[in-house]
């Protein structure tokens, strides 16, 4: 079995109690709004990947005011001739703030738009499981950065 091991950063922003948001492809088809964020290049500090995707699904340059905490997933997927990967994506939460540039959407990347939506429209949008599991961290401020994962 091939084990893969993904790191990823993301930010929660929020502004006059709205979420930042940009939206992605859903498996099976449709959209999914998830955390503007993403993958850390090879060698990229995970403070400079969130703030280098944001800018990329965003169009906003954001300064980071605090690590939020850190969620873990973990799958047994279906790989290539008849063989599973073994994933486990380690993605790191942090707190952003809007310092600069204007919101558009991504060209050409993993997200199709970005928008702000109230916080308490969020539980009703089409939506990854990441959301909910941030917003919890932003709302209570565990001291060890990790809350209970919530059900899929």
């Amino acid at each position: 079995m091939r084990q893969k091991l993904r790191v990823a950063a993301y930010a929660v922003c929020v502004r006059d109690g709205q979420l930042l948001l940009a939206r992605s492809p859903a498996a099976g088809g449709g959209h999914e709004w998830v955390l503007p964020g993403g993958g850390l290049d090879h060698g990229e500090h995970p403070n400079d990947a969130v703030v280098r995707e944001l800018e990329e699904e965003t169009g906003y340059h954001v300064e980071v005011t605090g690590l939020l905490g850190v969620d873990t997933t973990h799958h047994v997927l279906p790989w290539r001739h008849r063989r599973k990967v073994d994933h486990h994506g380690v993605r790191i939460v942090y707190e952003a703030r809007i310092v600069g540039g204007e919101l558009r959407n991504e060209i050409g990347g993993s997200t199709d738009m970005a928008a702000w939506h109230p916080l308490d429209d969020v539980p009703h949008l089409p939506r990854v499981r990441l959301i909910d599991v941030a917003l919890r961290l932003w709302r209570e401020r565990p001291a060890a950065g990790r809350v209970e994962r919530v059900p899929e």
